[in-house]
C-alpha cells in the first residue's frame, strides 16, 4: 500500500505554477522582444488560456516565473491580476528550468500543500478534474497528466497508474507508451528533492523519485479535449487566428 502524503485526500488546489520563463527559441524572431506565453492566439496571449483552464479547477493564485523580456508580462498584466485572480511574478535572472524554477518559488507557496504546474507554452482543454482525483487516489508525490499520442511519447505508465520511466532512463516499458502533456500535479514535499539555485530539468528529480519508489509518481491518460503545444513555428501559425 502506497503511503499517502498528508492530506492528499484533499484533492482542490489553490495554487498553480505557470512556467512562463522559456526563451522560445524555436519562434524567433516572434519571440525576440516578447516571452513566448505572451503571443498572440486568438487576439490574446497563449498563457491566458491556461489561466482560464486552471480557473475552471479552482485555483486561486497564479505565480509566474519571468526571464526574457520581463517587463512585458508587467504590460500585459499591469495589475498582477487576470480577471479576479492574482499573479504573483517570481523573475529568474539565470534561467532555472523547470526544476529549479520550482524550487524558486518554494518561499511563495506558503502552507499549501500542493500544487499544479502548467507549461505556459500549452492551449488544452482537456479535463483536469480525472488529474486531481487520481492524484487523490495514487497518493503520489506526483501525478502527470498524459496523452496517449503526440510528437513524443516518451513517459511509460504501469498497469496500476504510477509512471514506471521517462526518456527510457529506467528502461522500463511498462505497458504504454504516452506523451506528458505538460501539467502535473506536486506535493509540495516533493521540493525536498531540489536543490535551490540549481538549473535542472523536472524529469531528473521524478526519474530519481521513482528510482527510489516505483509508486512515488502517478499518471492518468487524458485524451478528452484538445492539446497544442505551440513550441514551433508551424503549431503556432495554425493556431494564431483562431478562435479556441
Amino acid at each position: 500500500m502506497n503511503r499517502c502524503p498528508s492530506d492528499s485526500a484533499e484533492p482542490k488546489i489553490r495554487t498553480a505554477f505557470i512556467l512562463g520563463a522559456g526563451l522560445g527559441t524555436r519562434l524567433r524572431p516572434l519571440t525576440q522582444h516578447l516571452p513566448k506565453p505572451l503571443l498572440p492566439v486568438g487576439g490574446r496571449p497563449i498563457i491566458t488560456y491556461a489561466m482560464e483552464h486552471l480557473r475552471t479547477a479552482g485555483v486561486e493564485r497564479f505565480i509566474i516565473n519571468t526571464h526574457h523580456c520581463p517587463e512585458k508580462y508587467r504590460e500585459a498584466f499591469p495589475e498582477s491580476r487576470w480577471g479576479n485572480i492574482p499573479i504573483i511574478f517570481r523573475h529568474e535572472p539565470v534561467l532555472l528550468d523547470t526544476a529549479g524554477g520550482i524550487k524558486n518559488i518554494e518561499d511563495l507557496i506558503g502552507q499549501d500543500r500542493r500544487i499544479i504546474v502548467y507549461n505556459g507554452d500549452i492551449i488544452t482543454n482537456l479535463p483536469l478534474e480525472p488529474l486531481l482525483k487520481r492524484h487523490a487516489e495514487l497518493c503520489t508525490e506526483a501525478t502527470l497528466a498524459l496523452r496517449s499520442r503526440g510528437p513524443l511519447t516518451n513517459v511509460r505508465i504501469d498497469s496500476r497508474g504510477f509512471i514506471c520511466d521517462m526518456r527510457d532512463a529506467l528502461h522500463n516499458p511498462g505497458v504504454q507508451s504516452c506523451l506528458f502533456a505538460g501539467i502535473y500535479v506536486l506535493e509540495t514535499a516533493f521540493l525536498r528533492r531540489l536543490s535551490a539555485g540549481k538549473i535542472e530539468s523536472i524529469v531528473l528529480p521524478l526519474v530519481e523519485s521513482i528510482r527510489q519508489n516505483p509508486r512515488s509518481v502517478g499518471g492518468i491518460v487524458i485524451d478528452e479535449g484538445f492539446w497544442h503545444d505551440l513550441g514551433t513555428m508551424e503549431e503556432y501559425t495554425t493556431l494564431r487566428d483562431q478562435t479556441l
